[in-house]
């Protein structure tokens, strides 16, 4: 059987036709990174395809680009903690009734997000997503059909400071994701303790992320039909550590949780690696002895979490204008079961390093990288 032939879809069809062969890579990075000149002149060259790009836009539209990736922004570092504060600040005003009520109804719905969640197709079209596609911009990428009668495990590479690629292909309509591939549905899994944070869990369950939880996980791949999606930031919050422009790093030598639950459900496995991502902020990088990088590994131990110290191309949180590509690789066909063995776990985690390195040498050209560039499996 022939491999499809590649399709993408994402954006106009002008940025989707000018993308090819763009940088993934930020300017700020090279005093750093030692990498050779030959890529600080593609970026160069690519850099002003954006630019010509971006003049053809109307300041109306780049405004409402800004703004939109402003707010999923701030909703991402923000709401959170808005929502928790405003909740019990509410208990001591008039106004606690609501408060109240809604503590009751979160005690009786608790369990609903390890249940597949309440996704709303009217908030993952919202058109505020559209604009945060183009903001970029963000284009999805087949290398391979889907069987809607199956059930996979889309590993998403890198984590970046925010995931957006995976953000927006696989938790909005705006990339096409359900026209690429017909009859699957993608549930973006997250941490679960996002989902005990009042009004955030439900604006996450409206957009169809659910937590990365066992019990989440046994839903989505045994109670919820065929032709299930689900997509896994692998590499987590130690990843995000380690994103910064230039560098094409996964963190998953010794992650193999989501290899054992593909065998316990028969779920094949799909390498998703998102160009451009960790070019998105410029980021403090500390040492692995130093005081900050130990802080950092603390608090992602107690929240399960790390802050990083990033910052943007303006207003410190708007991130840079790089496009990002998704491409979502070939299923790695996975048996069923029930009790597998550490040898079954070891040989399909060795398949999937091996299908996700193959995955990024094929396609880094393509996506704006110099062919020198190699991906390190941490």
């Amino acid at each position: 059987m022939t491999e499809p032939k590649k399709h993408s879809i994402g954006g106009v069809d002008s940025l989707s036709a000018a993308l090819n062969g763009q940088s993934a890579s930020c300017p700020l990075c090279f005093p750093s990174t030692g990498e050779p000149a030959s890529i600080q002149n593609n970026f160069d060259t690519n850099s002003n395809k954006v630019e010509g790009m971006m003049k053809q836009k109307t300041q109306w539209k780049k405004f409402l680009e800004a703004v939109s990736t402003l707010q999923w922004v701030l909703s991402f570092l923000f709401l959170g903690l808005s929502c928790s504060i405003l909740m019990v600040y509410l208990m001591f005003t008039s106004l606690w009734p609501l408060s109240t009520l809604y503590f009751i109804w979160l005690v009786m719905d608790w369990q609903t997000p390890e249940r597949g969640g309440r996704r709303t197709t009217f908030v993952r079209k919202w058109r505020v997503w559209e604009h945060l596609r183009d903001f970029f911009p963000i284009k999805l990428v087949k290398t391979a059909e889907l069987n809607p009668n199956k059930n996979y495990i889309l590993g998403c590479h890198p984590h970046g400071i925010m995931s957006f690629g995976g953000f927006a292909c696989f938790s909005t309509e705006s990339c096409g994701f359900t026209k690429v591939f017909p009859g699957m549905q993608a549930t973006l899994v997250v941490l679960a303790g996002l989902f005990r944070l009042p009004l955030l869990r439900e604006y996450l369950m409206s957009a169809g992320i659910c937590p990365v939880s066992k019990p989440s996980l046994v839903h989505l791949l045994s109670k919820n039909g065929k032709g299930n999606a689900v997509v896994i930031v692998i590499g987590g919050a130690a990843e995000a550590l380690s994103s910064s422009p230039g560098v094409n790093a996964v963190v998953m030598k010794k992650r193999k949780g989501f290899v054992r639950v593909a065998l316990e459900f028969g779920a094949d496995l799909v390498p998703v690696y998102s160009f451009g991502e960790n070019e998105l902020f410029q980021q403090v990088i500390f040492s692995e002895s130093s005081l900050g990088r130990r802080l950092q590994d603390l608090f992602k131990k107690i929240m399960g979490f790390a802050p990083c110290l990033f910052v943007g191309e303006h207003l410190a949180f708007l991130p840079y204008r790089t496009p990002v590509t998704t491409v979502v690789g070939c299923p790695i066909s996975v048996p069923k079961r029930v009790t597998p063995t550490e040898e079954e776990v070891d040989h399909y985690h060795r398949l999937y390093m091996e299908a996700l390195s193959k995955l990024f040498h094929e396609h880094k050209v393509s996506c704006g990288l110099s062919d020198s560039h190699k991906l390190r499996i941490l």
